[in-house]
């Protein structure tokens, strides 16, 4: 057997090890969702006694319903208006040309750096000054900005052939006429692996919806599931139920698309 063999048999074994540690977790509370409020923390894997009760206490006994619609409505628009918005930007970014540019990018670049923590309290006070606490603008404008969006789409855009935009210059198009007929056809790829980024990011936040509403119809499902494990106290069953449900949509949709997501990172040139 030769060394390259040896080494790609290594790495596929190495790769499968990775995957099965990384979906335990996952497995785990699948199947606990099923178990009973006794056998919920016995350390089996497989539910001595299947139940269903689990799942019918969470969808009546608490708005669950409505959190998931929350978590669907805000994670959907932040989604939309954030592809749109930063697609725009990176094509600026990319192909024209304006005093300042690379300052511009680079500093869009730089808040990377930030974590959301640091920009919590100052975001709060501002979106308090515009009054859009306990709405639904308010949980999404400041989701919108998202500087790797940026990044990944000018880095695309950079790697498109000119020749085609300079084709339909000629041809009369104007920017906006070669961004929407020409470049956004080009980066459906692109833009449905950041799509699904967006996506479950919006879907998974937690601390900036606990924050910035306290309208109980206003709850997103993560912060409804925070809620549920404390209002419920040791009762795990129906935690890891809601959570459970909480997941699948998004091991469903990441699971579809993740070919997309593979060959936006390949095509966009990170290695």
């Amino acid at each position: 057997m030769s060394a390259g063999r040896r080494g790609r048999i290594g790495l596929t074994v190495l790769g499968t090890v990775l995957a099965a540690v990384a979906f335990f977790p996952v497995l785990w509370m699948i199947t606990s969702a099923f178990k009973t409020r006794d056998t919920v923390t016995d350390g089996k894997l497989i539910p001595d006694e299947f139940t269903v009760q689990n799942f019918v206490y969470v969808f009546t006994e608490v708005p669950f319903v409505r959190y998931l619609l929350n978590s669907f409505f805000i994670s959907a628009v932040i989604t939309v208006v954030a592809l749109l918005l930063h697609s725009m930007a990176a094509y600026a970014l990319a192909r024209l040309r304006f005093p300042g540019r690379e300052t511009l990018f680079m500093t869009i670049f730089s808040t990377l750096l930030i974590t959301a923590p640091v920009v919590l309290i100052p975001l709060f006070l501002v979106v308090r000054e515009l009054g859009m606490l306990d709405s639904y603008a308010g949980l999404i404008i400041p989701a919108i900005f998202n500087a790797f969006g940026i990044f990944l789409l000018r880095q695309f855009y950079l790697g498109l052939p000119r020749e085609l935009e300079e084709a339909a210059i000629v041809d009369g198009c104007g920017h906006w006429r070669v961004y929407w007929s020409i470049v956004l056809p080009l980066s459906r790829p692109i833009l449905s692996a950041l799509a699904i980024f967006f996506f479950l990011a919006n879907w998974n936040s937690f601390l900036w919806p606990l924050v910035s509403t306290t309208n109980p119809d206003l709850t997103v499902v993560q912060v409804g599931i925070a809620s549920f494990q404390s209002q419920y106290g040791s009762n795990w069953n129906y935690v890891l139920a809601a959570a459970a449900v909480a997941a699948a949509p998004m091991l469903v949709l990441f699971f579809s698309f993740q070919k997309q997501i593979t060959e936006s990172i390949k095509t966009s040139g990170l290695k």
